[in-house]
């Protein structure tokens, strides 16, 4: 996209003012700094501007004024997204949904509630609490993200194994098309006729248009939970121990893996009750009906202990298993105490793979001359390897990419994938080819091109960008777009 004229940026910006108002559209370049990244800084992008409506109508106008004008345009919630899915890879406009952050019903006898997309997801349930409901999936981020950026990435969280992702709790939504025009997709029932279009726009990456009402499911809260922690002095144990469970027919909440690097860091910040000496600990959660539930636990506790557990405990109360939850909770926070910096790699593999796979990653880390912590949703198999390096190290950045590139690769390689609930975004476009053959990807082209036929919105994301990710050059990124230092060579 060709460089605004300081002319025509200030008429633009009093064509966005009318629309949204006064306050509502930044432009000047300190104030569009703070949306240059997400939670990915690697890497970096500017907007022209950064506009927040605060209706759908307002949505609307803008992506029509975009349209007119030719400017690229994308939806952003909190900016915790660790893909770089909601830069302005592109330039052009930057449409802040945190003004549109309303409960707009709740419907306990339905069990849905209709929400905006700025709404952050931890809200949800704080609303619904009292009648004793909670909205199930639970990003680690879910203090800060929105239900709009958990649309676009088709989030999951810790509790996945047993509640599945985003897509599972959304009945219907209201979308801003590419074009402006304003369309429901989905309803208020899990069953609708025709084609589940609803499910298409979860996980589009904001490349299908924005949300701007959601509809989305909430549960009553069981009856009973259990949490046991199991501590382990080999890794390969704490590995085997998830498979263990699984395979006794047992389907818990959540089971949670961390290391010893990510153990000592949680403690050293929060002091949650691990033993700073374990291997590798396990965090499982068992809810559901009241009857039984010592049952289960009991055979969590003794598969646990038959694949090598030194140490197996059960929390007492409320508070032992909030704390430990805690500690799981803000292991990507306590990084920050032995590393300036850390990128999240996101990839799922086949649960009896965990041993081998956690050893390549730390070989291909100690490789690169790095250190890695191992935090994940050990039960569905998603790995979060955090690859701590500091930026201030000349070509520290490039060795991060390269070997997050090399760990993705063995995850498609054991018949896994490059994401689970992160996104593909800017970060692993060039890694597509890894999971998907041309012919897959050319279908989904043409499947995005039936929703976003001018490529406006959110342009740049989720697609190659060369032929071939195991070529190794520079990465041709558009003029206005992407600064990503140290990411001269991608695989």
């Amino acid at each position: 996209m060709a460089t605004l004229t300081s002319g025509r940026k200030t008429a633009l910006r009093r064509e966005l003012e009318a629309i949204v108002g006064p306050g509502g559209v930044l432009s000047d370049p300190d104030e569009l700094l703070v949306y240059e990244s997400d939670g990915l800084t690697l890497f970096r992008a500017l907007a022209d501007f950064v506009v927040f409506p605060t209706s759908a109508e307002h949505v609307a106008a803008v992506v029509r004024l975009a349209g007119r004008e030719g400017l690229p345009f994308v939806a952003r919630g909190a900016g915790t997204g660790l893909s770089g899915g909601c830069l302005p890879a592109e330039g052009g406009l930057v449409i802040s949904m945190m003004r549109m952050n309303r409960i707009l019903e709740i419907d306990y006898e339905n069990q849905l509630a209709v929400v905006e997309p700025g709404l952050v997801n931890l809200h949800l349930s704080w609303a619904v609490v009292p009648k004793g409901y909670y909205y199930a999936p639970d990003p680690s981020s879910q203090q800060a993200c929105t239900l709009g950026g958990n649309i676009a990435n088709n989030s999951g969280g810790p509790h996945t194994l047993k509640y599945g992702v985003t897509t599972n709790h959304v009945l219907g939504l209201e979308v801003v098309m590419p074009d402006g025009e304003i369309v429901w997709l989905g309803g208020r029932t899990r069953a609708t006729p025709g084609y589940d279009l609803a499910g298409v726009f979860v996980g589009s990456e904001g490349t299908f248009g924005i949300a701007t009402k959601i509809v989305v499911r909430i549960l009553k809260k069981p009856q009973a939970v259990k949490t046991v922690l199991a501590v382990f002095d080999q890794v390969d144990h704490a590995s085997a121990a998830v498979s263990a469970i699984i395979a006794r027919g047992l389907v818990p909440a959540a089971v949670e893996m961390m290391d010893q690097l990510t153990i000592q860091a949680v403690e050293d910040a929060f002091g949650c009750g691990y033993p700073r000496d374990a291997a590798a600990a396990l965090l499982v959660e068992l809810d559901g009906l009241r009857v039984g539930m010592d049952a289960q636990t009991e055979r969590i506790v003794q598969a646990c202990r038959d694949a090598g557990a030194r140490e197996v405990r059960t929390a007492r109360d409320e508070a032992e298993r909030a704390l430990l939850w805690k500690g799981r909770k803000s292991a990507f926070g306590a990084f920050g105490r032995v590393s300036p910096a850390y990128m999240v790699m996101d990839g799922v593999i086949p649960r009896t793979k965990l041993p081998y796979v956690l050893r390549r990653v730390n070989e291909i880390v100690a490789a690169h001359g790095l250190r890695v912590g191992n935090v994940f949703h050990a039960g569905d198999g998603n790995l979060h390897p955090n690859i701590l390096y500091d930026p201030r190290v000349p070509g520290a950045e490039a060795r991060v990419v390269e070997a997050g590139a090399e760990i993705m690769k063995v995850c498609a390689e054991v018949g896994g994938s490059i994401s689970g609930e992160h996104g593909i975004g800017l970060e692993k476009a060039d890694f597509m080819p890894f999971i998907f053959s041309a012919a897959d990807l050319a279908v989904m082209q043409r499947l995005k091109n039936a929703f976003n036929p001018t490529g406006l919105c959110n342009p740049g994301k989720v697609f190659p960008t060369k032929k071939s990710c195991v070529e190794v050059g520079p990465v041709a990124y558009t003029p206005h777009a992407i600064e990503a230092k140290g990411l001269a060579q991608r695989f």
